[in-house]
């Protein structure tokens, strides 16, 4: 469980006012502040030049609505996908507006220009970045809108601002007097927003740093969450695609009459697919019925001008590349390899790995209008609505104001609703254009089955690692020759021209060297092959942190040394935070000082990813020839911790995807271009039975939070890899282990 020196408290703010009947009040009432995104000016009736040094992302019309009865709805930036920001977000606003959290609730944002990542300029969630990058944009926001609020109470009392204080979402005045945000909140749409807010002292705050319930929490613990395999409106019809089996293949013939002789079918469409493919889509009242229609269709696939992967000789090749020096990321002098005295060659193999997120993946659009007039709204859980948005617009042939996103929350994603390409967005609204040509004027959900996704891309790539490194008896890196081959991420992507330097992705290399002082040629191979690929939950350091970390371990056992104390020696003073939350998991454990039962032994890994450093400790041991993890102890540094409950939650959850990786049959595999692997059968997930002990502390810190969704999941493989190797001598080399 989370360590806290506070006890945690539990506030399910939504079991108040559920979100639709808040709207409803709102609208009833006569009053909302900030119903319509950047409307500040509006609102004050002031002119142009007296709001324009001030951004959409900085407007609290856009974010903030108080209701009469004093309800306060946050619209969020982000897409909620179990990561817990549509309680972080509102907490940090809250703060500084000095709400009565009870009161507190929130929805999600949509296209608008208002709700991009103000760090970044575009619509995403990513890069473990929600926190990170709207921490001050979200205090700015409370405390302008308190400002507001205040300066109404003043006009009303006739007192200066100076005199009245806030608490609790009610400002009070001299003599004691009271008035609520819900009675201010017309008023103080009528003031200018204010430019220049002063912010709290961190020591003041009374909501960031308390361990908080979700506000999510009730409905999702009942079943009442609704996400976007869940939208229902009137007369929809759903839509399943046949795929062909190979990517980029089209097809050739096929023959549709027992598909649309099957009860509910509605249409049978040939649309494109992403990545030049082609598909066939059913149309029908229901998942079942379409299901049922696509089973009986004959479709021959024409896949003769597209590329066969197979798993077997593309391996192959990237050993063959892996060998050979790549384009450079990290040049230095290497010759010392040579006159080392101490070296370790090592090749490293990862697979292709699936997202699989439990809720599979899905689109509802509809059409309106003709002509000039005609419409769209999309209810989709994304990751990118300003990309999608785009990708709509164009498919549809709408201008892009004419396309309305209804950002819904998600079951899970881990990068796989964040696609340039905005693949499954493409596709649905093609589909919905095709059936509209149809005949068809009704809103049109397209739903993947897990079996779609997971044989259907986008996959993080396969890797092969070479590293060649000497050192001395001391455990001194002399040199350090490093080759990496896999597919680019970006390359082809509007992210390209930033994320690609010098032919090398740095997606691919993050998580390389640092923070250790290595003499390092790190070069990197980019094979094209005819495989989707993305980011997956922490990108690049699912494969190089582990081989980072299960190197220097290697080195210090190869030198006598203990993992820990090699690893602070490394860390030096130049790297405080990685020594202050490896020390804190070393003290919680009991590493070190606590005997092991017969059988154990300990791990150890600590990884930087997206500015938050991770340190595991780990007790593992060996069971009829098979890994079993036991215990983990976290220490987390994330600067200041707004929820440190959501913390505990994404580290055991990014603590148990990065156990997956370890797990047999965590791989996707090739033949001939088809992926071998469907479902949950073949392509197993961690489940309960699998979930080890976990203990997870945060390093205290009044610092800026940094980011956190996804760099718990880096060091979990290389710390329980590093005590399986205690116990059998041998550093596993590949994902999955392989004992045997």
């Amino acid at each position: 469980m989370l360590q806290k020196a506070q006890g945690a408290t539990d506030n399910e703010a939504s079991s108040g006012v559920p979100r639709r009947s808040f709207l409803k009040l709102a609208s009833a009432s006569g009053f909302s502040l900030g119903i319509f995104p950047m409307l500040a000016q509006a609102q004050s009736g002031a002119s142009p030049a007296a709001v324009s040094s001030l951004k959409p992302t900085q407007q609290p019309s856009a974010f903030v609505s108080i209701a009469r009865d004093g309800a306060v709805m946050v619209t969020i930036n982000r897409l909620d996908f179990g990561q817990g920001v549509q309680t972080g977000l509102p907490m940090i606003l809250a703060e500084e507006l000095d709400a009565d959290w009870s009161m507190v609730h929130s929805q999600h944002g949509n296209a608008d220009a208002a709700y991009v990542d103000p760090a970044m300029g575009v619509h995403i969630t990513g890069g473990s970045g929600s926190i990170k990058n709207s921490y001050t944009q979200y205090r700015e926001l409370g405390a302008r809108t308190r400002a507001m609020l205040v300066s109404a109470a003043a006009a009303q009392w006739g007192v200066p601002a100076s005199d009245l204080r806030t608490q609790k979402g009610v400002v009070i005045g001299p003599g004691g007097k009271r008035l609520s945000y819900g009675e201010l909140a017309q008023a103080a749409m009528a003031l200018p927003v204010p430019e220049k807010v002063t912010l709290k002292d961190p020591s003041q705050f009374r909501i960031i740093g308390q361990p908080t319930g979700r506000l999510d929490a009730r409905a999702k613990s009942t079943g009442t969450q609704d996400y976007g395999i869940d939208v229902r409106l009137p007369g929809m019809l759903t839509a399943v695609i046949a795929r062909p089996p190979v990517f980029g293949g089209k097809v050739a013939s096929v023959d549709d009459a027992a598909a649309l002789a099957t009860s509910g079918v509605k249409a049978v469409l040939r649309v494109p697919l992403d990545r030049g493919g082609e598909g066939v889509a059913v149309v029908a009242d229901g998942y079942w019925a379409a299901k049922q229609g696509r089973d009986a269709l004959k479709v021959t696939w024409n896949t003769d001008k597209v590329g066969k992967v197979d798993s077997v000789k593309q391996l192959a090749s990237y050993q063959a590349l892996a060998k050979k020096t790549g384009a450079i990321h990290f040049d230095t002098d290497v010759g010392p390899l040579a006159t080392a005295p101490k070296k370790i060659s090592a090749e490293y193999v990862f697979p292709y790995l699936a997202h699989a997120p439990m809720e599979p993946l899905n689109c509802t659009v509809q059409v309106s209008g003709q002509g000039a007039n005609a419409k769209a709204e999309l209810w989709v859980g994304t990751q990118m609505p300003g990309f999608d948005a785009l990708a709509a617009a164009k498919v549809l042939g709408l201008p892009l104001q004419n396309v309305t996103m209804h950002v819904q929350m998600a079951g899970g994603g881990f990068g796989r609703r964040a696609i340039p390409s905005s693949e499954y967005v493409f596709e649905a609204c093609g589909i919905a254009k095709a059936a509209n040509a149809a005949g068809l004027n009704v809103a049109v959900r397209t739903l993947w089955s897990r079996e779609d996704d997971i044989k259907g891309g986008y996959y993080r790539p396969m890797h092969v690692h070479n590293a060649e490194l000497g050192f001395d008896a001391q455990g001194k890196i002399l040199a350090w020759d490093h080759v990496i081959v896999g597919q680019s991420i970006a390359a082809g992507t509007p992210f390209e021209g930033f994320m690609v330097k010098n032919g090398v992705d740095s997606t691919m290399v993050e998580g390389m060297k640092e923070p250790y002082d290595i003499p390092m040629r790190l070069s990197a191979h980019h094979p094209a092959d005819n495989v989707p690929v993305l980011w997956w939950r922490s990108v690049g350091s699912t494969h190089t942190a582990y081989v980072m970390e299960t190197l220097i371990d290697e080195v210090a056992r190869s030198t006598g040394q203990d993992p820990v104390d090699y690893r602070m020696a490394q860390f030096g003073t130049k790297h405080p935070r990685h020594a202050s939350a490896l020390q804190l998991a070393v003290s919680k454990s009991g590493y070190g000082k606590r005997k092991l039962a017969e059988g154990r032994a300990w791990g150890v890994a600590v990884h930087e990813s997206f500015n938050t450093v991770v340190a595991y400790v780990v007790e593992a041991s060996v069971k009829d020839n098979t890994p079993v993890l036991h215990s983990v102890t976290a220490g987390v540094h994330c600067n200041l911790a707004v929820n440190p409950t959501s913390i505990e939650a994404q580290i055991q959850g990014a603590a148990l995807m990065g156990l997956s990786m370890c797990l047999p049959g965590a791989a996707i595999t090739l033949k001939d271009g088809l992926v071998e692997q469907s479902n949950f059968g073949d392509y197993p997930v961690p489940r309960i039975t699998d979930m080890p002990l976990m203990a997870v502390f945060i390093v205290p810190s009044a610092e800026a939070p940094t980011g956190l969704g996804e760099p718990g999941l880096p060091p979990l493989a290389p710390a329980f890899a590093n005590a399986i190797a205690v116990l059998t001598g041998k550093t596993q080399r590949e994902l999955p282990f392989k004992l045997s």
